[in-house]
């Protein structure tokens, strides 16, 4: 029989349960080390007592206790006094009889999508400028010499050449992390734009693999870049189906609508909803646990002859999207999860 204290107790994230006065009922380990407090300090204090006050927060409590829903707020900051600031991902659902408890699970992660943007940035200008160059008079150099060279001399000035041109090409695929120009949007059928990503997948690098369709037809325009979103998606299942082996091997393409998913809007302390998600789910082996935090990360790739930039990217777009990418990954089952914004009821602004 199932002890459900010990899988709380087990669990790595952090679980805090408050009743409608905002007072701690229940902490699991996790959630004592994270407050820095045991659990005979924190049941029957106030949340407050542990966690300066956040605007945030709170909104999600009161939706919580007035819609009843499951509310997720990703990228949030808060202020633990004893160890200062630390950025998180909040659920909140209610529990109990006559929810009459708040269960919040915290989540300590800075967002991916941002992280890489941000970490791969300055990098990518470094590289045009540092690197694109001086390459440029290498290969120069390469020529004249093969000029006057014999056979054997001309192999080597040749490998010289490709070798140059190969990181000129990576240097540029580079490039496109330091362009923080605004990307043009419009309103996008998303299945419309998952269907073309779908039919070049089945006719090419997927024929393969079986493709199942879970769509919700009612889904709203997605705010975005058509061109931008197709070269993500077309990366995810790409991905998918090189994960995937043999007569077995099946990619699941979902989209759904999803309430109560916020995300803090860069520059402002505004909160932006993210109710539109495309999910990519395939049943291959899995993402290999040591490079999980580092998936989106750029050169990190599990592939033999794969650059490492094509999530990086992807998470890139995603961001300038105002949007998230996440992933779950076990044995038989990785699921790669897009979160977007969708066209306001009164317009694009």
């Amino acid at each position: 029989m199932l002890d459900a204290n010990a899988i709380l107790e087990a669990l790595p994230d952090p679980v805090i349960v408050i009743d409608r006065s905002e007072r701690i009922c229940f902490v699991n380990p996790a959630a004592e080390q994270f407050l820095g407090c045991g659990a005979a300090a924190l049941c029957g204090n106030p949340l407050a007592d542990f966690v300066a006050p956040q605007p945030a927060l709170a909104s999600l409590i009161d939706s919580v206790w007035r819609v009843g829903n499951t509310i997720s707020e990703y990228d949030l900051p808060l202020e633990v006094p004893r160890y200062g600031s630390r950025s998180v991902t909040i659920q909140g659902a209610l529990t109990g009889d006559g929810a009459d408890q708040l269960v919040l699970t915290l989540h300590e992660r800075s967002m991916m999508d941002r992280n890489a943007a941000r970490s791969i940035t300055a990098m990518a200008a470094m590289l045009a400028h540092e690197v694109k160059n001086p390459l440029s008079g290498i290969r120069g150099a390469a020529q004249l010499i093969e000029q006057d060279a014999d056979a054997a001399g001309r192999e080597l000035t040749q490998l010289i050449c490709d070798e140059t041109d190969r990181i000129v090409a990576l240097v540029d695929r580079m490039e496109a992390f330091s362009d923080h120009r605004p990307i043009e949007r419009e309103a996008v059928n998303i299945h419309e734009l998952i269907e073309r990503v779908r039919k070049v997948a089945q006719s090419g690098f997927a024929r393969h693999v079986r493709l199942v369709e879970e769509y919700d037809p009612s889904l709203p325009p997605v705010h975005g870049n058509r061109d931008l979103l197709v070269q993500v998606f077309l990366n995810l299942v790409k991905n998918a189906a090189e994960a995937v082996s043999g007569s077995d091997g099946e990619i699941i393409l979902t989209t759904a609508y999803r309430h109560g998913l916020r995300l803090a809007v860069p520059g402002g302390e505004g909160r932006q909803d993210l109710p539109l998600m495309v999910s990519v789910t395939d049943n291959g082996a899995g993402i290999p646990e040591d490079l999980r935090p580092y998936l989106f990360d750029p050169f990190v790739t599990t592939k033999r002859h794969g650059t490492g930039l094509g999530l990086a990217l992807a998470a890139k777009v995603i961001g300038d999207h105002g949007g998230v990418i996440e992933f779950d990954s076990q044995p038989r089952c990785t699921v790669f999860r897009v979160f977007l914004p969708v066209v306001a009821q009164h317009g694009i602004g």
